[in-house]
């Protein structure tokens, strides 16, 4: 999710029908710039060259019921959208949805040169960029583990999972260690305790400390997206190996 804003002007964007790397290239109606989807960067158009990327917003991969039971009074788009029936709009598991068939091949559509063979080309990783250092995370490992520890470019970081979804979180934890509390529940966990027995609140936009809510850990940009489309748009990325038990 990026701001629909350039240079602090609102545009839109639309679908270009193009793809570079297998990934959906957008374009703007101010402009009519082609846009990188994965980077919100110019590819195409009079912006490429300008420095301009697009603010990112921080998206949530989850489900429905985990999602309403952290936002109870949250809004809901309507399927009534006027371009397609809302009978066409069904769970991913659905064969009727309309990307089923996309999804259960494990190949893409159409070739992509540079891959990597460490995942599979649709696994779903957590991908951070640290000050131009890339390193990314298998989805499935965060499921496991719901909370691990890590150090991307200098930097310390408390990751967390779902066992029920891809929803996941990076924390900047500034080298404080955290651990789940007993009643950690089955989702996304709404809490962590760190080594002084502090509870610390997770939130969307940080980690606070309940004891001095003036004690923020911020969280850090960061987006689920395919394996291959993340290596593709980062060659250079780093993989998150999980120890060995």
């Amino acid at each position: 999710m990026y701001s629909a804003k350039i240079n602090g002007e609102p545009t839109t964007f639309g679908t270009s029908g193009m793809l570079y790397r297998s990934n959906k290239v957008m374009y703007d109606r101010k402009t009519e710039t082609l846009w990188n989807q994965l980077l919100g960067e110019p590819m195409v158009g009079e912006l490429v060259g300008s420095g301009i990327r697009l603010d990112f917003f921080p998206v949530a991969l989850t489900t429905w019921g985990e999602w309403l039971a952290e936002h109870p009074h949250t809004t809901v788009m309507s399927r009534d959208t006027g371009y397609y029936a809302p009978q066409l709009y069904q769970r991913e598991d659905n064969p009727r949805s309309i990307y089923f068939a996309y999804r259960e091949d494990a190949e893409t559509m159409f070739p992509v040169w540079n891959r990597d063979d460490r995942l599979t080309p649709k696994q779903l990783v957590l991908g951070l960029d640290v000050d131009g250092v890339h390193k990314a995370y298998a989805i499935e490992t965060l499921m496991d583990e719901r909370l691990l520890h890590d150090v991307v470019n200098g930097v310390d970081f408390a990751l967390l999972g779902s066992p029920l979804s891809a929803d996941a979180l990076a924390f900047r934890s500034g080298g404080i260690r955290f651990k789940l509390p007993p009643d950690a529940g089955e989702s996304l966990p709404d809490a962590l305790v760190d080594a002084h027995g502090v509870v610390w609140r997770v939130e969307r936009d940080g980690l606070v400390n309940t004891d001095n809510t003036s004690q923020r850990l911020p969280l850090h940009p960061a987006n689920v997206s395919f394996w291959f489309g993340w290596y593709a748009s980062h060659p250079d990325t780093l993989l998150y190996d999980a120890p060995e038990n």
